[in-house]
């Protein structure tokens, strides 16, 4: 199944294809360029607007003393809550203090202790100060700096920007080997065009806009991993889906990207309060405010219902230099008419991260053969039922790595000659968006059961039959939010358990026979099947 475009005007080539310009992506045309293949590097804005310069805390990795990747390790499991995948967990630890060291000689500067040495700070479920931070609250933006330093340095890599990827495309043998891709603007390359190359790799980050509020940008609405659906490839773990616990609580009307609260400030000592004033966090987990995120996500959740109100408070006044610690959050909490050094911040859970996407190995290759993913897109089983605080750029930079050493070893000569499949093609009017979203943040959100999972399936099915023969960026993308939330509302209503960042008010509790990954696929005729894969944890 395929969305329904116009005939490609254009076409370009490369060794390898990377969509995407977070730090999956950046890091992955690093490498591979490292490898000497040539690089198209396909971005869907500016090339400096993905999700990772909105990451406040930091990267997680066994860097300080005492601290060891098994300890590493064993936060990441308690994290994953039984679902992490053992192999993926071992890489990622292991593989991490390089993968930064890497990152720091590419000239990341990360903040520094008064002794001279990084500075590490800790988050919710780390038993060690690991998390390396840079300006604060920034690092995401001085990861994205470094990581762009380099790739506009480098000739060797192409970047088309302001393009959204469409659909995949594929050999005879069916291998996929380019995309179908859209520029917005004049030029030589404009309106839809095709993308060719020995291998293609999918950066695009998260799904949040599927919600109605998130802390993702605008952009993040998964079009890489319904790409991937869409093509064939497996998806699994997409159930869990992290909702932030400490987000910036603005009215419901203002919708979008709405202000992310970094767990670093409970870090460094906030605390959350309820109506009554009350420190609810404590006696709740042996970490308090500082438990995994799915932890305090639900208690903010249960706070905020049994008393009826629309958010819970954040009291950061007892911060020493909260302006310049946070600088970033300080600046938002302003713009919203708050002073956190004086005032409670009014909190409440959003969408944040997806643990799931496109089913992997540890080389990050799909089910697909050709078709790589990396990031937030990927499901290697690292995260499990709920990622760990800063693990997720640190999975960029360890399996970007990864994937361009194996695409340089195993990259074919040449593809043979491109199929053009006759799919059933499929284009959504864009008036769903809203509905949509307010459907998955209703039914599919932090609390789920079977009658509001149900309820949320019909109506998606009901929106799916509005259809447009309008072919551009508001009819793919509100296409690709329905394909991703039908995946995630299927897994949800399969899993008959509360796990990790999922949970169901009708089975409120872990069940030892779903120690099993979900996998959701979609066939060439648009038919749904899910399946399930036991997990060795």
């Amino acid at each position: 199944m395929k969305l329904f475009t116009g005939k490609p005007g254009w076409t370009v080539r490369a060794d390898v294809i990377v969509i995407g310009s977070g730090v999956a992506g950046l890091t992955t045309a690093l490498n591979a360029r490292a490898a000497n293949l040539s690089v198209l590097l396909v971005t869907k804005a500016n090339i400096d607007e993905g999700s990772t310069k909105w990451a406040q805390g930091g990267i997680a990795a066994a860097l300080g003393p005492g601290d060891t990747p098994d300890q590493h390790k064993s936060d990441t499991l308690i994290a994953g809550a039984g679902l992490c995948d053992l192999d993926a967990v071992n890489v990622l630890v292991t593989e991490g203090p390089e993968a930064v060291r890497k990152l720091i000689a590419r000239g990341a500067v990360f903040d520094k202790a008064e002794s001279g040495e990084i500075a590490l700070t800790r988050e919710g479920g780390h038993h060690r100060n690991r998390i390396l931070h840079a300006g604060g609250d920034a690092t995401g933006a001085e990861v994205s700096r470094a990581l762009l330093a380099a790739v506009q340095n480098d000739e060797g890599i192409e970047i088309i920007e302001h393009a959204l990827v469409i659909d995949a495309l594929k050999s005879k043998s069916g291998e996929v080997c380019g995309v179908t891709v859209h520029v917005i603007g004049e030029g030589s390359r404009d309106g839809v065009g095709q993308a060719l190359a020995r291998a293609v790799v999918i950066a695009t980050g998260g799904l949040g806009q599927v919600y109605s509020q998130t802390t993702n940008p605008a952009v993040s609405t998964g079009d890489g991993v319904a790409m991937a659906l869409r093509a064939g490839a497996d998806v699994a773990d997409v159930e869990f889906i992290q909702f932030h616990p400490t987000v910036l609580w603005r009215d419901m009307s203002l919708g979008g990207q709405q202000p992310l609260i970094s767990e670093a400030v409970r870090g460094e000592g906030a605390i959350l309060l309820n109506h009554k004033g009350e420190h609810f966090m404590q006696g709740k987990h042996e970490q308090a405010d500082l438990a995994p995120r799915d932890i305090v996500a639900k208690e903010i959740f249960t706070q905020m219902k049994e008393a009826n109100v629309p958010h819970v408070w954040l009291d950061a006044t007892a911060i020493k230099d909260f302006k310049g610690r946070f600088p970033t959050i300080y600046a938002s909490c302003l713009e919203n008419g708050i002073d956190p050094t004086k005032q409670l911040i009014p909190v409440a859970p959003a969408s944040h991260y997806s643990s799931g996407g496109v089913l992997v190995d540890l080389n990050g290759e799909s089910t697909i053969k050709g078709l790589y993913v990396c990031g937030e897109s990927a499901c290697t089983g690292a995260h499990g039922a709920n990622r760990l605080a800063s693990n997720s750029l640190l999975e960029g930079l360890v399996f970007g790595a990864r994937i361009a050493e194996h695409i340089a070893k195993h990259l074919p000569e040449q593809h043979d000659s491109l199929v053009n499949e006759k799919e059933e093609t499929i284009l959504l009017d864009p008036a769903i968006r809203i509905p949509l979203q307010l459907a998955m943040s209703e039914g599919a959100g932090v609390m789920r059961s079977e009658k509001s999972l149900a309820g949320t399936l019909l109506t998606l099915e009901e929106l799916s039959k509005r259809k447009t023969k309008i072919a551009d960026i508001n009819s793919w993308e509100v296409s690709n939010l329905y394909f991703l939330a039908t995946a995630i509302v299927r897994s949800a209503l399969a899993r008959t358990e509360s796990r990790g960042s999922h949970w169901r008010s009708d089975f409120p509790v872990i069940d030892i026979k779903w120690q099993s990954r979900i996998v959701e696929h979609l066939d060439i005729d648009g038919a749904w099947s899910t399946t399930t894969e036991a997990v060795q944890s």
